[in-house]
C-alpha cells in the first residue's frame, strides 16, 4: 500500500515555482519500468546531475550513502516531514521516499537542468508544486514482462512480485486520470526508450 505526503515544503518550493519547474526532469515509473537504469544513462549522455533521494528502507549490498539515497531512519524521516525538508515524499511499501529539498533548490542555483528518478507519486506531487516541470512516465512493455524483471532482480519473493505488479497497476491509472505526465516513455527496447527521453530533454533545453 503506498501513501502519499501532503506537508506543505517551505518557501523556496512555493516561490518562483514556474521558474524552478522549468529546471526539473522527472522520470518515473511503476517499480522495474527500468526507470533507474534509463535515468543513469540519460544522465551519463548528456552529463546531466540526478537528484539524490532519501528513504528507510535498508542499504542493499553496494549502495553508498549519499549516492544512491540518502539512508534514514524512520524518526529522522519523519522529522524533516515535520520541517517540511521534503518537496515530494510517499510510503511505498512500508518504507518511505522523498526528494529533498536541498537537491531541487540546487537546480535554480546552477540554473540547468537536474534530473529526478522518483515513484508514480512522487512525479505527481512534483507536477502539481512545478507545473512547468517535464515529467516522463516511463512503461514496460506489458505485465507479463514487468513480473519477468521484477522476478529477475532477486530482490522480492514471489507475494512481494504479485503486490508490485497490483501495485504499478494502481500507479499508472492514477497518473492518467491525474494528466500529469507530458509523456509516457515504454521502455521495449532500452536503447530507444533512452533515444526518446534524450529528445524531450533536448527540446526542454532549448526552451531553458
Amino acid at each position: 500500500m503506498s501513501q502519499a505526503g501532503d506537508t506543505p515544503a517551505p518557501s523556496p518550493t512555493r516561490a518562483g515555482g514556474d521558474d524552478l519547474g522549468r529546471h526539473l526532469v522527472v522520470i518515473s515509473g511503476p517499480s522495474g519500468a527500468g526507470k533507474t537504469t534509463i535515468c543513469r544513462a540519460v544522465a551519463e549522455r548528456l552529463g546531466l546531475p540526478v537528484s539524490t533521494s532519501a528513504t528507510t528502507r535498508p542499504r542493499r549490498r553496494g549502495e553508498t550513502d549519499g549516492q544512491d539515497y540518502y539512508f534514514l531512519t524512520e524518526e529522522e524521516f519523519r522529522d524533516r516531514i515535520d520541517r517540511g525538508r521534503f518537496v515530494e515524499w510517499a510510503e511505498v511499501f512500508g518504507h518511505l521516499y522523498g526528494t529533498p529539498v536541498e537537491e531541487v533548490e540546487r537546480a535554480g542555483e546552477v540554473g540547468g537542468l537536474l534530473l529526478l528518478e522518483i515513484d508514480v507519486q512522487g512525479g505527481m506531487q512534483i507536477k502539481r508544486k512545478f507545473p512547468a516541470a517535464l515529467a516522463l512516465l516511463v512503461l514496460a512493455p506489458g505485465p507479463d514482462a514487468l513480473r519477468e524483471r521484477l522476478g529477475g532482480r532477486g530482490t522480492e519473493t514471489e507475494n512481494e512480485v504479485r503486490r508490485r505488479l497490483r501495485e504499478a497497476d494502481e500507479e499508472v491509472c492514477k497518473a492518467r486520470r491525474a494528466g500529469c505526465y507530458d509523456a509516457e516513455i515504454v521502455n521495449d527496447r532500452l536503447e530507444e526508450a533512452v533515444r526518446l527521453v534524450i529528445e524531450w530533454i533536448e527540446t526542454r533545453r532549448s526552451h531553458t
